[in-house]
């Protein structure tokens, strides 16, 4: 490795990329969190009710259904982005190795990197699902409240 300064900046460069996608995906971990917690919350008060009624409530029963396949859609994609978050700083470190280690392993950052994108690209994926389940379930509400 070459100990001249410019390499360095080189090397420090290279390390933005991984960390801005990591800012990326703590925004949407951020929203994602947001969305579950609502979802829990709204799940609490339907089984609240479910419980208070003779639990043969149909309409009910749906509802908590619904938001039970809408915390998975949103759990699966939390993983995701947390397996994304550790691809980008493992994609991180690895540039500084292969650095230090004189380009011995140059696939290794990109793979990273790259495995890192399709994470997100699988978190964005169960969200937009968990988006239209949502959208779903209102319209089922909706249609129950006007019978």
């Amino acid at each position: 490795m070459s100990t001249d300064i410019t390499s360095h900046y080189t090397i420090l460069t290279a390390m933005l990329a991984p960390a801005i996608l990591m800012t990326a995906v703590g925004s949407m971990l951020m929203s994602a969190n947001n969305r579950l917690a609502r979802v829990v919350d709204r799940l609490r008060i339907l089984l609240k009710e479910w419980n208070a009624t003779s639990r043969n409530h149909p309409a009910l029963e749906g509802q908590i259904r619904r938001h039970r396949v809408r915390s998975r859609f949103i759990l699966r994609a939390i993983l995701f982005l947390y397996c994304a978050m550790a691809c980008f700083i493992a994609t991180g470190l690895a540039l500084a190795a292969d650095a230090v280690f004189g380009s011995r392993y140059p696939v290794l950052p990109t793979g990273l990197g790259v495995t890192g994108m399709l994470f997100m690209l699988g978190a964005s994926t169960y969200l937009g699902r968990e988006v239209y389940a949502s959208v779903n379930s209102f319209e089922a509400e909706i249609e129950a409240e006007t019978r």
